[in-house]
């Protein structure tokens, strides 16, 4: 079989020429380049997470050419760049506590360590609940082909599964049936009992497309696209057959299949992105590509594959499950905030490092860092760590929800999820008094780290890609900080691979140093506070359309969601 882009196009390369400075105290900040060298390449992740849209504010606004003066910038830069603590959180959070399933036992395990390790720096948190999910853990998983040979094969279990119950369970492989319609699927559906059903189609290659482009023969990549295609146009009409989405975690119940196998392979070797859902009625599997279609050409040619599975699971019930929120009241002005936002939460089939852990890190060590430096802030800083993000950002939606005070009285805030890179674009979302304040800000940021930024005009508020989003529906200016993308969209989102090693940590160092700092300069400045917003800004189309603010109510428990 020859090999398919998914992409439909080239891969992307981002280049940055590398920041630095000279003739400098290790203490201090160096000069860093001018502002004709700051980025413009996209930041990693998906739509909303960064900067937004609108023409770009010119570099020379807000990136130094000399070094900080502020004594407090000074040493938050040395706190945070020299003495920095990202490295030993991500080891325990990432390794030891592991990947966070909304509501599961490991991300239990870790919002205790979230309240403990603030305890330490003496910073007040505590969980609070949101409302109630599906508690879950995830135990050993085992799945070996039998017939006609021997092979254990690289599988996961989607999260929420359900187990064999410690049995060994065997089973024949069949493919999807190649129904037409409903009727054709019922009339196949009675040979499906007891089998281990392919409900993915093939990937025609396990090789990266830009190897098909760079090594295949004139035409090849082309050829192959066109055929990976054809393949997912001919599977979906299996798919709605079935009954389609509606209608995937039912059948296979109903029909009494040994379990589901599916793949949804990243592109790139080794690595696939395993999701899950708790609607889930039977044990369902990703395997990977090379594994997965070593199974369907065995059913394909009716060579008698057979499989044997092991998998253990625990339901532990619908249980309360909770954000996290730390906070450091302010002296002067307590009902002003500045918010940290990251979500917590994460899939499980690796560790969560990348998404998002390290923006769970970024907001944990700037709020170490203030607390050391800057312990008495005139606002309330107060960091929320977001559960339930990935199932449709409901720990924060509920959180403004349950707090309109906080959500009136936001001066300003950050939000980070797209991975481990440092961050290159700011924008100041709909608020039309946000654009001057992000540039004195910034201005006041060594320019080694500002000098990586574009910060984006005025734009339409924030898509439901992140937590920031719910904030500014309710016209509440937290500012999303995309970062760069170190092929986070193939590598390590969602992914069996999103672990510890993919951890770049002197950008995630310049990402919490950042943070600390932006916050202690938006605490500082006695600007008004104001959520004034634009009548119009441009969509991610480029269109120019007038601003709505319409907040999607969170989803409070696993039985009134969708997913």
């Amino acid at each position: 079989m020859r090999g398919i882009s998914l992409i439909g196009g080239s891969l992307l390369f981002i280049t940055v020429a590398a920041c630095g400075g000279s003739g400098t105290s290790a203490g201090t900040p160096a000069v860093g380049p001018s502002p004709a060298a700051a980025p413009t390449a996209r930041a990693g992740g998906r739509g909303g997470r960064g900067g937004g849209r609108g023409s770009a504010v010119d570099s020379t606004r807000y990136v130094r050419t000399t070094p900080p003066s502020d004594p407090v910038i000074q040493a938050m830069y040395e706190e945070g760049m020299h003495h920095s603590q990202t490295a030993a959180l991500s080891q325990v959070l990432f390794d030891s506590i592991g990947p966070r399933l909304t509501n599961s036992d490991r991300y239990n395990a870790g919002q205790d360590w979230l309240v403990k390790t603030y305890a330490s720096w003496g910073i007040t948190a505590r969980k609070q609940p949101w409302g109630t999910w599906s508690s879950w853990r995830r135990g050993p998983t085992h799945l070996d082909l039998i017939a006609p040979r021997v092979r254990s094969l690289e599988a996961t279990m989607l999260a929420w599964s359900p187990g064999t119950e410690g049995r060994d369970v065997e089973g024949e492989v069949v493919l999807l049936p190649d129904a037409r319609t409903p009727e054709d699927f019922s009339g196949a559906a009675g040979a499906l009992r007891g089998k281990f059903v392919l409900t993915s189609p093939p990937n025609p290659s396990c090789r990266m497309p830009a190897q098909w482009k760079e090594f295949g023969q004139p035409g090849a990549w082309e050829r192959d696209s066109t055929l990976r295609a054809e393949l997912a146009r001919a599977w979906q009409t299996r798919i709605e057959a079935s009954g389609g989405r509606a209608n995937q975690y039912t059948w296979p119940k109903q029909v009494g299949v040994a379990g589901v196998i599916t793949t949804n392979w990243s592109q790139y070797p080794g690595i696939d992105k395993v999701f899950g859902s708790a609607k889930q009625q039977v044990p369902t599997l990703d395997v990977t590509c090379e594994d997965y279609n070593l199974l369907y050409r065995l059913a394909e040619q009716r060579q008698g594959p057979r499989l044997r599975l092991n998998a253990s699971a625990e339901f532990l019930g619908e249980l309360p499950v909770n954000n996290v929120i730390a906070e450091i009241r302010g002296s002067e002005k307590p009902n002003e905030y500045i918010v940290l936002s990251a979500h917590y939460d994460s899939w499980d089939g690796g560790s969560g490092a990348t998404d998002n852990g390290t923006g769970t890190i970024t907001m944990l060590e700037g709020l170490r860092i203030l607390k050391k430096l800057y312990p008495n802030p005139k606002r309330t800083i107060i960091v929320g760590h977001w559960g339930g993000e990935e199932q449709g950002l409901n720990g924060s939606r509920a959180y403004v929800e349950d707090h309109p005070d906080v959500v009136k009285g936001v001066y300003a805030g950050w939000n980070q999820d797209n991975g481990t890179g440092r961050v290159i674009n700011v924008g100041p979302g709909p608020f039309t008094a946000a654009t001057d304040r992000l540039v004195s800000w910034l201005h006041e940021v060594p320019s080694d780290i500002s000098g990586w930024i574009r910060m984006s005009g005025i734009s339409q508020p924030a898509g439901g890609g992140t937590d920031n989003a719910s904030f500014q529906c309710a016209q509440s200016p937290v500012y999303g900080l995309g970062a760069l993308g170190w092929d986070y969209s193939w590598t390590t989102w969602h992914t069996n691979r999103d672990t510890y090693d993919k951890v770049v940590f002197e950008d995630l160092e310049n990402n919490a140093t950042l943070v600390a700092m932006l916050t202690y300069l938006a605490d500082k400045d006695p600007t008004p506070l104001s959520h004034a917003a634009a009548d119009s800004a441009t969509n991610f189309q480029g269109q120019r359309v007038p601003v709505t603010f319409n907040c999607p109510k969170a989803t409070r428990s696993t039985a009134a969601s969708t997913r």
